[in-house]
């Protein structure tokens, strides 16, 4: 079941929930907000997840990139990944409790917004935008679980994970170009061709770096971070020289390794820049 939902993709979003947390509390939230905004974060990405591998499940069955899944492969019967849906979804209701009222009010726009995702490529290009939104709401849904509003600058940061995580995905879909065409579905490659959603790639990341700039302002932060932001711009930079329009070899790399390590140095910076700046 863990592999299913590549549970160590959490990777990407929760580092972000974790900084928007901590510059919304000026230091470490509580421990009790700390552990149902971990609870909700978790609960949510598992659900949405395995509601992914559901939908997806035939086109997963017929590429060949997909094929060896838990799902197509029968190691898990849509029953069972079902009965893990409404676990997880449970889980991250329960912490929308647990935190303060907005939290829970919002919880219904958030699954239906990580549900929803899992439709768009049969529809629009632009699905990897979507992805991002995903992910994007995390920063804020954490300013709320801390402080019971929403606040500017976890909106800004919202914009950067949105942007960085749309980037991501059009390399990633790259791999799928003549599977998506083929089958009808409408990834940002399928639609333009590599070499131009590529570009578009560069281009999402190069307004990530200019979000994460403001995002610096808006969150009181100094130049240790800067120099973190410094130091992501180059590792993004490198990513793209990871892939080429005729060498996808190394797209994996790029997609997870690389931004892994985005993640995680953001959230070490700003916390070094909040306890040593």
């Amino acid at each position: 079941m863990l592999d299913l939902i590549k549970f160590e993709h959490t990777i990407f979003a929760l580092p972000f929930a974790l900084m928007s947390a901590i510059v919304a509390a000026r230091g470490w939230p509580s421990a009790w907000q700390l552990t149902w905004l971990l609870a909700a974060m978790v609960g949510a990405r598992s659900s949405a997840m395995a509601v992914n591998r559901l939908v997806d499940l035939e086109y997963d069955r017929r590429n060949p990139r997909t094929a060896d899944r838990a799902l197509p492969r029968g190691l898990l019967s849509p029953a069972q990944v079902w009965i893990f849906v409404a676990f997880a979804t449970a889980v991250f209701v329960l912490a929308a409790v647990m935190l303060n009222r907005l939290t829970l009010s919002l919880s219904p726009l958030a699954l239906v917004i990580i549900w929803g995702y899992s439709f768009t490529k049969r529809f629009t290009a632009w699905s990897h935008g979507l992805l991002g939104l995903c992910l994007g709401i995390a920063p804020v849904g954490a300013w709320i679980a801390v402080t019971g509003r929403i606040g500017w600058p976890s909106l800004i940061l919202s914009a950067a994970v949105i942007a960085w995580t749309a980037g991501f995905d059009i390399i990633y879909g790259c791999q799928d170009l003549e599977f998506d065409r083929r089958e009808g579905l409408a990834s940002l490659p399928a639609r333009w061709g590599l070499s131009p959603a590529l570009a578009v790639s560069a281009g999402l990341h190069l307004l990530t770096i200019g979000c994460l700039l403001w995002w610096r302002a808006a969150a009181g932060l100094g130049n240790i971070f800067l120099i973190g932001l410094a130091l992501i711009a180059v590792v993004l930079a490198y990513e793209h020289t990871l892939v080429k329009p005729r060498d996808l070899s190394r797209a994996n790399a790029a997609f997870f390794t690389a931004n892994g390590v985005v993640s995680l140095a953001l959230l070490v910076f700003t916390i070094a820049d909040l306890w040593l700046g």
